[in-house]
């Protein structure tokens, strides 16, 4: 499954004034990057991928539509993939885009 294109242009509005910031194919979708650090994502498997503080990784997945991201049978904190149905609103993807900008923003920028 390609990502969603519509969803990938909703991101990079949302994003598109961010210093450092950058758009890679990245886990068969496509990532936002802040200085090299992956914000959010337009997942291949549909829905959205965030990238976000480990430790407040289980009061996230308490929100409605999102759980943690699965890669090669492991759960991993700190990476949240929201369904399609909890970005649908603009709300809605900018409250998961401010999460994911915001822990890109707090990391080193990678060279």
């Amino acid at each position: 499954m390609a990502y969603d294109e519509d969803l990938a242009d909703r991101l990079r509005e949302l994003v598109s004034a961010e210093k450092g910031l950058s758009e890679k194919k990245m886990f068969g979708g496509l990532a936002f990057l802040i200085h090299g650090n992956m914000a959010v994502a337009a997942s291949g498997q549909g829905g959205l991928l965030v990238r976000c503080d480990p430790a407040q990784t289980d009061a996230l997945v308490a929100r409605p539509h999102a759980d943690r991201f699965e890669m090669r049978g492991r759960q991993m904190d700190g990476w949240l993939r929201v369904e399609t149905e909890g970005v649908r609103t603009k709300r809605q993807l900018e409250r998961w885009v401010a999460e994911g900008v915001t822990y890109a923003r707090s990391l080193p920028p990678k060279k």
